[in-house]
């Protein structure tokens, strides 16, 4: 009995891993890179989804060092991740340098629904994805 019970395991298992499909890998370097006109020093791609689409979204995105992406909100909350670099991250409808927060490499940021928000590359260049669930916006607030 307990051979019988390992080989149909096995047969089901085998069948199961048979019939998945390999992952496909979502390479950022195949992505539609665009950059807003008012702000030069920031590329970003859609990886998953879109901002006029409907469920989970990806956006990559890099900020050249120096480089700033001015006081705006979304209509969703967003959770950014930093891959690379330290994004500094400052809450509300003007530039405060001295009331930014530095989010290093690896750690996550939630920027709430409709709460001004902006982003500086203080440092050096960085690379982060923001998550959410569309339909989305940006919103600038000048």
């Amino acid at each position: 009995m307990h051979k019988a019970m390992i080989a149909l395991t096995g047969v089901l298992l085998s069948g199961a891993v048979a019939a998945q499909t390999p992952p496909q890998p979502l390479r950022p370097e195949q992505a539609t890179w665009f950059s807003p006109p008012a702000v030069p020093a920031l590329k970003a791609a859609w990886l998953v989804g879109s901002e006029q689409g409907a469920g989970p979204y990806l956006l990559r995105v890099r900020l050249a060092a120096g480089g700033r992406f001015p006081p705006h909100t979304h209509p969703d909350t967003r959770y950014t991740t930093v891959l690379s670099g330290t994004l500094y991250v400052g809450f509300g409808e003007r530039v405060d340098e001295n009331a930014v927060v530095a989010v290093p490499a690896g750690a996550i940021y939630e920027a709430p629904a409709g709460e001004p928000h902006w982003v500086w590359a203080k440092d050096g260049d960085v690379e982060y994805q923001e998550s959410g669930v569309a339909p989305t916006a940006t919103r600038p607030l000048r």
